[in-house]
């Protein structure tokens, strides 16, 4: 490094680098010195290689280094900054800029960065006050905004002075001393003292942000606008721009003064005169580019600012349409037009900004996503899209031109905002497709710009084919298919697979497999065939779009194979060259089951003989989705080609089934089993030999308790098959005692044994077999009702006979009923749960299938026994939800009459099943019963009235049904009960408030107005249901009002999931802070809350962090009292984490670090061992990231 060779010095500097950066390297005190000491005399080197490399080097020198070393170089290097050498001042700006970055934040417990940050402060206040060299200064205001942004507050003490040498410079002559001088007074603003900031603001015009201050603040702005001055214009807007983002609920009265101030200013241009609507159609027709050339030239003037402000003002207003959802219909009716008027701007940064504004525009409009949403749109959204509509008409006007423009970006703008659009309103492009396709193939046959406005062009189009009906493209497909055929050729990757994609859609689009084709294809398919197969036959491909043309083959093939001809042949012989391949294997076989699947019942005889054996030795591979996908392509072929499927190729799959029918995943044990039964029905007699191994594993199966309903349908469907081939493969008696063996074979006092979902799901496979062979059905019922009757069946036969009979009952008819009813009812007073629970439900079950002679004897059992009440209610519930409506009709009267007699039972559990009857009651003739629901909650007592609210959170499903506008209309009557004295009724209104907020929004989306004062009201402490029980020698508080408060807070969190953009999220906050310091139960559910509104809305959250950190910060360095039980410790654990996760949440909030009180509780956490051990494993723990998947509300 002292050589007087710099090429020497180079090499030295550079290893010296490569040491530095490797975490082995350890330093003593003398080598420290000397590396330090050599690095400064470096950056004075003559060479300008040197110097930079000395510099790189300081960074990860900082992190080696003892703190009085740092200190060291920081003065070495404030000292240069105040050299007359211009080079050696830069190279100090830089090498101050790399130590700050590298410095440890003061949140990690080190006091370093402090300590620098203050001895640099006084030598950068002293050379920003010098106004000699503006260099200085520059560089100086520079590393102050750095040091101020990373560190602001442990910079308190500094702030006063900062900001006395900070605000002399507002009025400094340079501009760019002025706006670094603005950008350091903002970083200084997030971190200093309300005194300070009050100092700060009013007597300058720096425009910085403060909630309190916003209604003085404003209107300020306002005035500077007027002034003739388009620096200090573009200013006022970015710094609204700021104020809607941050603050959009105090801003709220100010909304119509910025508005029209940025209409007033998107327009600003002083230096260029728009032509007329009738000047530019006529250009359009002319297409005279030379003399467009010639216009935008003449008025080209570097010296204009103007285009800042316009600028400013579109962003301006994107902030203001993404900040106000509720003023949407305002929006569309004022800013919507004078947006799409500025599509003709000149300045191509404004057009993008403009552009980006009515896309803001767009997303706010589009209705919430799903059918629960869709079907009943909400009244704002459903105006917002009417007057949308409107504007198709204008916006495609508009876009005729740019869609045009010689500028790449421009076209970019237009397909985005485009792409949007037929987003939000599908099918309203199609009238329009002339313009739009004149705008695509332009854009396809441009190759003088960038690759990517031809991606972005076949991504539009692509998106098209699946919003706007299919005839709308017929026409143009002449016009259309070249260019995306050029693509599909085209030498770069990425617009091949592009285009091959958009090949797919065309074809699945234009000539769809469930509608009778209405554009004839012979003009076309052979040219896309050709295109397809010259893709499919190249080796030398990308992954991407090797698979795309397979995907693409396989589409062509399915909608147009009787079409292809003499391609057909060659593409299934590639498509099996495919299969062989490991890397397009999965792409192919997906291919192959499209191709099976077609109705076009295509010839696959060339190639399955050899595929079979192909798709079965990938059954064996570890790659779930591969081994998905071949059950799904086995299945097709089966169904499509079943006996003409070679039977030794058959029976090589089938070979390897059995170890896919297994609960370690039973997504695939599902598939497996499906194609089973196509097998039994297509090929029985190759079953018959894995019959035994396949079996064995499905019983095994079903006895899992964790069986979901779509593998039981699979089995009950298998089951079916078997005996349902002539002969059967397996027999019908002979498949009843295997799945019953597993209970028939337990010792008789052994109890259930086997888990209760297993006896439901052997009495579903019972049942299923019984309807297969119906001439045994009557003979399985009889032999079911003596082992049920039996005294000395287990108690497991008797669970499995009353859950088969239930089934079986919907099958075999009426049956031996008398000899059924006595042994029904005897089972009811049985001394095992189980069998009651089973009898109870076979009763109902088997009732529902002969109501005559079942329905007035079940209901004078529940007359006649008062003990048995509880299980004769649940029989009447199965009943009803089993038996066809119309034939309950003749009994309506008397079931409603003996319910509302057992609404003021004792019992809880009893009230429960009862609302459930009268729910299912509702349900058979909603028009009648529902308005009388006003009766009983008007003059029935608390229990009855709690009751009819539970009944009609059971009219609510998670599906459409009839009932749903009849119920929408009794809705807000129904939610006065929130008013009701009675707790219990209150707390019943809750919980059917949030069934209906989950399932079905819209139901009680345009009365939230009304109800959220009501719900508000129910999450406060009441000190009037508190009360002190005494337990012996201790005093025991309770609080009544606890339940309801939970019911209310947990309605809160299912509205931030449904119906948050008619939330009002600052009112809300106060709810939930006042939640985080509430019993353990609201605690819990507050800092989940908590968490969801850090991700949904981090805008209000970071206004109120400071009051939200406190609450979390007691409950996470709580102590549980010394002499506490067990469960006091894990409830406190289990809540420190959940608070954890909240803090964890509120930290991805990007400027939240700014904010000193969590900078300060960040710096607790990991100097506390255990919290920083707790922080770690939440940060490591998948379950804790935030989920983003919902809207977002700034």
């Amino acid at each position: 490094m002292t050589s007087s060779d710099k090429d020497f010095r180079f090499m030295a500097t550079s290893d010296l680098m490569s040491e530095l950066q490797k975490d082995s390297i350890q330093l003593d005190e003398d080598s420290e010195r000397k590396v330090v000491k050599m690095l400064l005399r470096l950056l004075e080197d003559k060479n300008g290689e040197v110097q930079n490399l000395a510099v790189k080097c300081l960074g990860p020198l900082v992190g080696k280094v003892k703190e009085y070393q740092v200190e060291t170089i920081v003065d070495a290097l404030c000292a240069n900054m105040q050299s007359d050498k211009e080079q050696l001042r830069d190279i100090a700006g830089i090498g101050l800029k790399t130590v700050l970055s590298e410095l440890p934040p003061a949140a990690t417990g080190s006091g370093l960065a402090t300590t620098v940050c203050r001895k640099i402060t006084g030598q950068l206040t002293s050379a920003i006050a010098q106004q000699e060299d503006v260099a200085v200064q520059l560089e100086a205001l520079d590393i102050l905004s750095d040091m101020l942004s990373r560190l602001g507050a442990p910079l308190g003490a500094f702030h006063a002075s900062l900001l006395h040498c900070l605000l002399p410079q507002l009025s400094s002559p340079r501009l760019a001393v002025r706006k670094r001088a603005v950008g350091a007074l903002g970083h200084l603003a997030a971190a200093c003292s309300t005194d300070l900031f009050v100092e700060l603001f009013y007597p300058t015009s720096a425009l910085l942000l403060a909630r309190a201050h916003l209604d003085r603040l404003v209107p300020l702005v306002e005035e500077f606008c007027n002034l003739d001055d388009d620096e200090l214009r573009e200013s006022c807007f970015q710094a609204f721009e700021a104020f809607l983002r941050k603050c959009p609920k105090e801003m709220g009265p100010h909304v119509p003064n910025v508005t029209s101030l940025c209409l007033q200013y998107m327009k600003h241009d002083p230096n260029y005169n728009y032509d007329s609507d009738e000047d530019e159609e006529q250009m359009e027709t002319e297409d005279n580019e030379f003399s467009e050339q010639e216009s935008e030239d003449e008025y080209s003037d570097d010296d204009d600012m103007s285009w800042k402000v316009r600028r400013a003002a579109a962003k301006c207003m994107a902030a203001l349409i993404g900040s106000r959802p509720d003023l949407l219909p305002d929006f569309h009716r004022t800013l919507a037009p004078a947006l799409i008027h500025r599509f003709k701007e000149r300045e191509e940064n404004v057009k993008a900004d403009v552009f980006g504004a009515y896309v803001v525009l767009l997303r706010q409009t589009r209705p919430p996503r799903g059918w629960l949403e869709a079907m009943e749109e909400p009244t704002q959204t459903g105006s917002s899209l009417q007057m949308l509509r409107g504007q198709v008409p204008l916006v495609i006007k508009a876009l005729q031109r740019q869609l045009k423009d010689r500028s790449a970006r421009a076209r970019q703008g237009c397909f985005s905002l485009l792409t949007e659009l037929a987003g939000v309103l599908p099918g309203s492009l199609a009238e329009h497709m002339p313009v739009l396709v004149a705008g695509i193939v332009f854009s396809l046959a441009d190759r003088s710009s960038s690759s990517t406005i031809r991606m972005d062009a076949l991504a539009f189009l692509q998106g098209l084919l699946g919003t706007e009906p299919a005839e709308a493209f017929h026409s143009h497909l002449p016009t259309l298919l070249p260019p995306v055929m050029a693509c599909v050729a085209d030498p770069f990757y990425k617009i091949a697979a592009e285009a091959l994609l958009v090949l797919q859609e065309l074809v699945w689009a234009l000539w769809p497999l469930d509608r009778p084709r209405t554009l004839d294809p012979e003009p076309y398919v052979g040219e896309i065939s050709a295109a397809t197969l010259a893709r499919l036959r190249a080796t030398d491909l990308d992954q991407e779009v090797k698979e795309r043309a397979i995907a693409c083959m396989g589409h062509l093939v399915a909608c147009l194979g009787d079409r292809l001809g003499d391609d057909l042949q060659p593409s299934l012989l590639l498509l099996l060259d495919r299969l062989r391949n490991e890397i397009t294997r999965l792409p192919a076989v997906k291919a192959l089951t499209l191709m099976a699947s077609s109705p076009l019942r295509l010839d696959l005889q060339p190639i399955v003989a050899e595929a079979l054996p192909i798709l079965a030795s990938f059954l064996r591979k570890s790659q779930r989705a591969l081994r998905l996908a071949t059950l799904a392509a086995l299945a097709a072929l089966t169904q499509s080609q079943g006996p003409s499927l070679p039977p030794r190729a058959v029976q090589a799959v089938l070979a390897e089934l059995p170890a896919l029918v297994s609960e370690s995943d039973m997504h695939v044990a599902q598939l497996a089993v499906d194609f089973l039964a196509s097998v039994t029905q297509a090929q029985p007699a190759s079953l018959a030999q894995v019959s035994g191994p396949v079996l064995s594993e499905l019983l095994r199966l079903l006895r899992s308790p964790l069986l979901p309903s779509s593998v039981l349908a699979a089995a009950e469907g298998f089951l079916q098959a078997l005996v349902g081939t002539r002969p059967p493969c397996v027999g019908y008696e002979e498949l009843i005692s295997m799945l019953t063996a597993p209970v028939y074979g337990q010792a008789a006092d052994g109890g259930p044994g086997l888990h209760k979902q297993v006896f439901h799901s052997l009495a579903r496979c019972v049942a299923a077999l019984a309807a297969a062979c119906p001439q045994e059905a009557a003979g399985t019922a009889n032999r079911l009702v003596c082992d049920a009757r039996s005294p000395h069946s287990s108690t497991g036969v008797k669970v499995l006979a009353f859950l088969s009979l239930a089934e079986v009952g919907q099958v075999a008819g009426p049956g031996p009923q008398r000899e059924l009813k006595a042994v029904l009812l005897e089972a009811l007073g049985s001394s095992s749960e189980d069998v009651r629970t089973a009898a109870s439900y076979a009763l109902g079950r088997v009732g529902a299938g002969n109501l005559p002679d079942f329905l007035p004897f079940l209901l004078g059992q529940i007359e006649a026994e008062p003990r048995r009440q509880y299980l004769l209610l649940h029989s009447l519930r199965e009943a009803l939800g089993a038996a066809q409506p119309d034939s309950l009709k003749p009994y309506t009267e008397d079931i409603w009459t003996l319910l509302f007699q057992r609404c003021e039972g004792a019992e809880e559990g009893t009230r429960g099943v009862v609302a459930e009857c009268i729910g299912k009651l509702v349900l058979v003739n909603p028009p009648f019963f529902l308005p009388r629901f006003r009766k009983q909650l008007a003059a029935g007592r608390p229990h009855t009235r709690s009751t009819v609210i539970t009944a009609v959170k059971f009219l609510i499903s998670d599906q459409p049904h009839p009932i749903d506008p009849l119920l929408k209309s009794f809705i807000g009557e129904f939610m006065e009960s929130l008013q009701d004295p009675d707790l219990n009724v209150r707390r019943a209104t809750l919980a059917f408030f949030n069934s209906a907020v989950h399932n079905k929004p819209s139901l009680v989306r345009d009365l939230l107005g009304d109800i959220l004062p009501l719900l508000y009201q129910e999450t406060k402490v009441r000190r009037d249901l508190i009360r002190e029980v005494e337990m012996g020698p201790f005093k025991h508080t309770v609080d009544d009002g606890l339940d309801v408060r939970k019911a209310a807070f947990e309605c809160m969190y299912s509205l931030l999931e449904s119906c948050l953009g008619q939330l009002d999220i600052c009112e809300f906050l106060n709810h939930v802070e006042d939640g985080l310091k509430d019993h353990y139960d609201i605690r819990m559910l507050t800092f989940i809350m908590l968490a969801r509104l850090a991700t949904l809305c981090p805008a209000p959250v970071l206004q109120r962090v400071d009051r939200l950190i406190e609450p979390l910060r007691a409950t996470c360095t709580a102590k549980v009292k010394a002499g506490s039980v067990k469960q006091e410790f894990e409830k406190q654990d289990e809540l420190k984490r959940s608070a954890m996760r909240a803090v964890a949440a509120l930290l991805t909030i990007p400027e939240v670090g700014k904010c000193p009180i969590m900078a300060d509780f960040s710096s607790q956490i990991r100097s506390n061992p255990e919290l920083a051990a707790l922080f770690e494993s939440i940060q490591k723990d998948p379950a804790s990231a935030p989920s983003t998947d919902s809207m977002e509300l700034s």
